[in-house]
């Protein structure tokens, strides 16, 4: 079958092929990473979810649609904390599905260590680890 002609991806299949170009990153591993300024959390969540459930303290808020002009290095509406290309951030959706896509796009923009968390905020919650209202 040439190019032209494949089937294209479903869901699923697409979010197994980006996930295998990374390594995804658990709760207590970014929660570390975090709190050793090795790692930059970014909460993609929409604003009802947040309200709902809450923020993971120090994590960045920058809505989905907004995220490659906020976190891009070489973009002129970056965040202050998009410094360079060697940043590592992992990017938190509500159940770790979005976030593997965001982590993906990042990765086109060369930001070569971005990652998501697995399971997204609901899994950083179950953890036990700190929300804030």
């Amino acid at each position: 079958m040439s190019e032209a002609t494949e089937l294209p991806l479903g869901i699923d299949e697409l979010l197994e092929r980006v996930r295998g170009d990374y390594e995804r990153i658990e709760p207590l591993e970014a929660y570390d990473a975090a709190g050793a300024g090795e790692a930059l959390l970014v909460d993609i969540r929409y604003s009802a979810l947040r309200e709902r459930d809450g923020l993971i303290p120090g994590a960045l808020v920058v809505e989905r649609n907004e995220l490659e002009w906020r976190v891009d290095p070489q973009g002129s509406h970056r965040v202050p904390e998009a410094t360079h290309h060697d940043l590592r951030v992992v990017v938190i959706c509500n159940e770790g599905y979005a976030s593997s896509l965001a982590a993906a796009s990042l990765h086109r923009l060369g930001l070569h260590r971005a990652t998501d968390l697995v399971g997204g905020f609901q899994a950083w919650k179950a953890a036990g680890l700190p929300v804030a209202a």
